[in-house]
């Protein structure tokens, strides 16, 4: 599998994707919102993009789709519950559905709702030559996670990490929907001062350029992502010295759910 990561230059910090076939040279886009910019990084690749995949409906992940799929003709794949929120949407996608790309690839959807109740997830399981990857849109983040007030849950989200998203194996790569590392790392350390993981990260980070592009797994999330870390002493500790009415023993969701208001007004 190739994957070329575009970040696209907007006050969002979105990324879009280009997953090919290094077979057929056959690709699929994900949630390509400036279409010109995936269109002419397709073009100097020599990839043929025979698939449009939205991770969700909001229109920083749907804006290109229009002019992408009527200059490459491709074949345009969102949730199944996004079909009358997203125009031309060709196949639904339910949980275990497969997205075909080339000979080679083969991503399988996941049905993970927090974000909005139209999200999916890709998944790549892992090969004697690939490395598991999950392209997670606005799931799952470098060091957070994604809101939860235009369309989601953080109760239903918080369920969706529980059965989905921390069971992954560790080394499966992260291909997020923005760029918000900076803001969550210093959301950790503002949750965790003493997580020397994040600290070492948010060093490195602060010394990098503006194009730079961080790929992150699940293994360093468990480090650095305070939504990965709701049985953390700090954590919790914190929770409870600046909220009275917050339990001692919390269960992870009740963290999560409260880290998630925190992150909301952070």
């Amino acid at each position: 599998m190739l994957v070329e990561q575009i970040p696209v230059n907007n006050s969002l910090r979105n990324y879009m994707y280009l997953i090919a076939c290094p077979e057929t040279n056959e690709a699929a886009a994900i949630d390509p919102l400036d279409h010109e910019l995936c269109l002419k990084r397709a073009k100097e690749l020599d990839w043929q993009i025979r698939g449009v995949i939205n991770t969700h409906e909001h229109f920083d992940h749907t804006g290109g789709n229009e002019q992408v799929l009527a200059a490459t003709g491709a074949t345009l794949y969102a949730h199944h519950n996004a079909m009358d929120k997203i125009a031309n949407v060709d196949v639904g996608l339910k949980a275990g559905d497969a997205v075909q790309v080339g000979s080679s690839v083969r991503l399988l959807a996941m049905d993970t709702p927090g974000h909005t109740f139209c999200h999916t997830c890709l998944y790549v399981e892992e090969t004697n030559q690939q490395v598991p990857a999950l392209f997670c849109g606005d799931t799952l983040f470098n060091a957070g996670v994604g809101n939860c007030y235009n369309g989601g849950n953080p109760e239903t989200m918080y369920q969706t990490f529980a059965e989905q998203i921390f069971v992954l194996p560790d080394t499966t790569k992260i291909y997020p929907g923005h760029d918000y590392i900076e803001n969550n790392l210093r959301f950790t350390l503002s949750r965790e001062p003493d997580n020397q993981a994040a600290i070492s990260l948010l060093a490195a980070i602060e010394q990098w350029s503006s194009e730079r592009h961080f790929i992150s797994n699940i293994a360093l999330e468990r480090a650095v992502n305070t939504f990965f870390r709701l049985s953390s002493e700090t954590v919790i500790s914190l929770l409870t010295q600046q909220f009275a009415d917050f339990p001692e023993s919390p269960t992870e969701q009740a963290v999560f759910v409260k880290l998630r208001e925190l992150r909301d007004s952070w």
